[in-house]
């Protein structure tokens, strides 16, 4: 009978290396709770049209690598690419700007899908967290959503990381230049998908990564020269107040994103240590997508950080998260014990106290080395002798030191040495 795999370009997250996955998610979230910002999840798929109107026809995540698919019953939905219209569309589905106190703050954790071509750092499945500010047009949240970004990922010991920061104009300064990048981009030799996506977006093909296009894109205008002095002088705000808390960042004019919905302020977090997929999180200002998808006007900013991404740029920096043990005590019942080890382990739990026990009748000496598999502090060996005398072994698997302890004070005694 043949065996099933998991699909091209996903991976399953197993332990040990899944409680690093779980810790980073952990990181990257936590300065988020702290700032107000509160959980929300969406569903796996959504109507396909909210990614072509929001995320953008143009770009490759819509037009290449969305799963869409028909339902049964005639809907046509896909399996989502990215969170931040789907966090919107749910905010506006419950009427949570109505409700006061704008920005409405949001932050989520999941699972998201594109169909690319599999390499390292580039997934069909991925993990992502993620945060909104929806309802206010003001620097200071922007640049509130930068700062966390960099205190989370210092948090885990990431040292090598840049922070890219552009502005990409509004609704008044950026068709004069899109007008003027058109203008220029007509004059190059691109092939027709490039061309077509010039004449919906020419700002996405300042993203393009190939080399023969970006030899042809040397002295194509660039935005900064056709800002707004609104613009200017948000994008300066900005600059300031994150600067003003110590975070360091690279002006780069030729950042866009791959997302149609980007307005002003933009940014990315590059690690070089990651070869060719070197972005490990990212975003922007986006004031126009609430009208796209049929809301009212909401300006709004937010990024995602890259999961896996961040895994591996802990590993480019060797870098190992003190991750603590899934269990501190691990019972082993000899004999006849095993109904009092069982509520032991159960006492514990109960008590807050991470344990797990032998199963399977083993002998003592393969129940030990599960002991010792399984990264507890401390084992408890109950054997018949010990059931008679009313006591247990508790032994600390750091220095090999062994005690008796009366059955009724164990639970007092473990969490004593724990603290």
């Amino acid at each position: 009978m043949a065996t099933f795999q998991a699909p091209k370009g996903t991976y399953d997250l197993i332990p040990p290396v899944s409680v690093t996955y779980l810790a980073v998610r952990e990181a990257l979230a936590a300065p988020l709770r702290n700032s107000g910002y509160g959980y929300i999840e969406t569903p796996g798929f959504e109507d396909v049209g909210l990614f072509a109107r929001g995320v953008g026809e143009s770009t490759d995540i819509v037009s290449k690598e969305m799963y869409a698919f028909e339902t049964k019953g005639g809907d046509q939905l896909a399996l989502r690419p990215e969170g931040t219209a789907s966090v919107l569309r749910a905010a506006l589905e419950a009427s949570l700007h109505k409700k006061g106190n704008l920005p409405v703050k949001l932050w989520y954790s999941g699972s998201y899908y594109r169909y690319e071509k599999p390499q390292a750092g580039r997934y069909r499945h991925f993990s992502q967290v993620g945060a909104e500010a929806i309802g206010a047009e003001d620097p200071a949240l922007d640049a509130e959503l930068i700062i966390l970004a960099d205190q989370a990922y210092r948090s885990l010991g990431l040292r090598n990381f840049r922070i890219l920061l552009n502005s990409l104009g509004d609704k008044e300064c950026r068709p004069v230049y899109r007008e003027a990048l058109q203008s220029f981009l007509g004059g190059l030799d691109l092939d027709a998908e490039t061309v077509r996506r010039a004449e919906i977006n020419p700002l996405r093909v300042l993203d393009d990564k190939r080399a023969e296009v970006q030899k042809q894109l040397v002295g194509a205008p660039v935005l900064r020269d056709y800002l707004c002095d609104a613009c200017k002088a948000y994008h300066e705000q900005v600059r300031t107040l994150v600067t003003a808390a110590g975070v360091a960042f690279e002006d780069d004019e030729k950042l866009v994103r791959g997302l149609d919905y980007y307005t002003r302020t933009t940014f990315e977090f590059v690690h070089d240590g990651l070869g060719s997929q070197s972005a490990v999180g990212g975003g922007g200002r986006y004031d126009g997508l609430s009208e796209m998808i049929g809301g009212p006007a909401l300006p709004s900013v937010g990024w995602a950080l890259g999961v896996d991404r961040t895994v591996l740029a802990l590993e480019a920096e060797g870098v190992e998260l003190d991750v603590p043990a899934s269990t501190s005590v691990f019972a082993v019942a000899l004999g006849e014990a095993k109904a009092t080890v069982f509520s032991l382990v159960t006492q514990l739990r109960k008590a807050g106290v991470a344990a797990d026990m032998s199963y399977g009748g083993k002998g003592l000496k393969g129940a030990m080395k599960d002991a010792n598999r399984s990264g507890a502090r401390f084992a408890v060996v109950v054997g018949e002798r010990d059931l008679a005398e009313g006591v247990v072994q508790l032994k600390d698997m750091e220095s090999g030191e062994q005690t008796a302890v009366p059955v009724d004070e164990l639970v007092d005694t473990v969490r004593a040495r724990l603290a």
